[in-house]
């Protein structure tokens, strides 16, 4: 009895020390207080049909641009474009769904524009990442270079073409057109559709209140789990672990390091068009202010999620932690009025900072103390 029961205890230990390893468990454990205040503080209004529905649109555009922030830092690498590459791709698909495709291509189709864009924003991320690699330079320094002139030349192009930094009332696509709808529309209609079933999601009259998720949704999922394969399952999850731990002995040792940084690049521009994509075709509006800031909440969320600044150490499943975290608290002075929506910055900085100590204690943990 007493030698089972030992074992048993060591068996304990060994999976608790496993876990509190885990970089994503401080996310976990601050994304469970989050949502218990949260549900507390609003008398579970935050958590009815609606309230599930806004706070996870708000959730998955965080966990959209936070996955692409995440796995270029884990290779040691900062985008600070992201943000004005939203306002730009937004600003592109509009234009070209409003004023027609370029050289006179004719009308655009928003399968049409989101391929052109795209290749644009593509094309961007891949010269970004091939000034980082070729001339040396901090990518913070490079990335932060591209946040003004992309903004500038959104906002530029907004007023020659447009006469404003707006363009409203486009057409719903979403009702005539499959990518629109894919975009902007709705998925996962099946869990409001047995809420109901359930003598839940009702309104005043007994009908069912919500039909959907934000197209976001599936979208967020689809890239974190790509994304999550990659890093776990693959040899290119290997490389990108290794060029952010020590670049110079993963080249050494076979490394393509300046392909996987500028393909990451790209990646974090891929992900910044998505979500214009799905800002664009959900709203019919664009303007040159979005996405402002979005690349400081991105890198936020990654570091709240367990990635290092330093790079080489991180998990798309704590990026998930972080971007539910970050979102719920970001809504939550919709369901709590007597909040100022100041205080969310305020909790994003103090979480931030006490992110950063966390992750490298848990760094020195798994490595020794080195």
């Amino acid at each position: 009895m007493n030698e089972r029961s030992e074992a048993d205890r060591m068996v304990q230990e060994t999976w608790f020390q496993r876990t509190i390893r885990r970089p994503e468990i401080g996310a976990f454990v601050v994304m469970v207080f989050i949502i218990l205040a949260l549900a507390i503080a609003s008398d579970g209004r935050a958590f009815n049909a609606l309230g599930v529905k806004n706070n996870v649109a708000i959730i998955a555009q965080f966990g959209i641009i936070a996955t692409g922030a995440a796995m270029l830092m884990i290779a040691g690498e900062f985008d600070l474009s992201i943000g004005s590459m939203i306002g730009f791709a937004g600003m592109s698909m509009a234009m070209m769904l409003k004023w027609g495709l370029p050289f006179g291509l004719g009308e655009a189709t928003p399968f049409m524009a989101f391929l052109l864009t795209l290749a644009m924003t593509l094309s961007l991320g891949w010269l970004i990442g091939t000034i980082v690699v070729r001339s040396g330079l901090s990518s913070f320094i490079v990335t932060l270079g591209f946040l003004f002139f992309l903004r500038g030349t959104t906002e530029v192009s907004f007023r020659l073409i447009n006469q404003s930094t707006q363009i409203s009332g486009l057409p719903d696509y979403k009702e005539t057109n499959w990518f629109a709808d894919l975009m902007g529309g709705e998925v996962f209609g099946w869990f409001y559709d047995l809420w109901f079933m359930l003598g839940g999601n009702l309104n005043r009259k007994g009908e069912q209140w919500v039909t959907g998720f934000d197209a976001r949704f599936l979208w967020w999922i689809i890239i974190a789990g790509a994304a999550y394969f990659v890093l776990s399952r693959t040899q290119l999850g290997n490389w990108i672990y290794a060029t952010g731990d020590n670049k110079d002995s993963a080249r050494a040792n076979g490394v393509p390091v300046n392909r996987v940084k500028i393909g990451l690049f790209m990646f974090t521009a891929f992900c910044a068009t998505i979500f214009a994509a799905c800002q664009v075709f959900d709203t019919n509006t664009s303007d040159a202010a979005k996405g402002n800031l979005k690349e400081l909440e991105a890198i936020a969320i990654a570091v709240v999620g367990g990635t290092l600044m330093t790079g080489g150490f991180g998990s798309i499943i704590g990026v998930v932690f972080g971007a539910v975290t970050v979102g719920l608290v970001a809504n939550a002075v919709f369901f709590i009025p007597w909040i100022d929506g100041s205080w969310f910055r305020v909790f994003v900085g103090t979480v931030l900072l006490a992110a950063v100590f966390a992750n490298e204690r848990i760094r020195k943990r798994i490595t020794g103390g080195i």
